[in-house]
């Protein structure tokens, strides 16, 4: 492994766990404005990314495929945000919102990143011959997937709640795929088929957030 690799494997590295962390402080911050006293409690409605960071799947399992490209997808992981919804009145809703707002931090932090890339004027780069373009264009990337990623219908993944709120699957049948969640994640992960579809709906994600870049950069020039 030489200098250079271990450089961008460092920045990639805590692009990740910044990217986990403002996805989880999502969650306990909505949790908070709707009245779930239990994130606050525990810690959470904060943007220090370590206080969401899981040693192993923030930290220990990206590293490993970052450094040691593995050849083979494994499952990361934030420390889930934990409420308790505590009134039955507005439960589904809140439960709903606070879903969402992880998912929608990542979008959030798209918007940043396209906002700083154009305003010191920095053309996205897939080359690391442009340090600046390429690192900000990885971060558009990582919370893009992120986005997409979360949705996917599989406990412990935002989109088995989203799921079960919308009456797309039952709580028993939730329950059910949440023993074998990460089980059927891993395998996904490695599916070919699964692979390719992703990344085909990753690029169809990211291409209105590039073209927003350089129409900031042409109105900027």
């Amino acid at each position: 492994m030489d200098f250079e690799h271990l450089r961008w494997g460092l920045l990639e590295l805590i692009l990740l766990i910044i990217s986990v962390g403002l996805h989880e402080f999502g969650h306990a911050w909505v949790a908070d404005l709707r009245g779930d006293p239990l994130p606050r409690l525990q810690g959470r409605v904060t943007l220090n990314p370590f206080a969401h960071a899981d040693p192993i799947g923030t930290i220990a399992i990206p590293a490993l495929m970052i450094f040691l490209s593995p050849g083979f997808g494994m499952l990361g992981w934030g420390k889930p945000v934990q409420v308790s919804l505590p009134n039955p009145k507005t439960r589904r809703v809140d439960d709903i919102l606070i879903t969402l707002a992880g998912p929608a931090m990542n979008l959030v932090l798209c918007l940043v990143i396209v906002v700083i890339g154009a305003a010191l004027g920095v053309v996205p780069s897939l080359s690391k011959s442009s340090p600046a373009g390429y690192f900000l264009l990885s971060g558009l990337f990582l919370n893009t997937g992120l986005f997409l990623f979360n949705l996917v219908p599989v406990p412990p993944l935002d989109g088995s709640r989203l799921a079960v709120r919308f009456g797309l699957y039952s709580e028993e049948v939730f329950l059910n795929l949440a023993r074998w969640g990460f089980i059927i994640l891993l395998v996904l992960l490695n599916i070919p088929i699964f692979q390719q579809g992703m990344h085909w709906v990753l690029i169809q994600l990211i291409t209105p957030w590039l073209y927003l870049w350089n129409f900031l950069l042409y109105l900027r020039s």
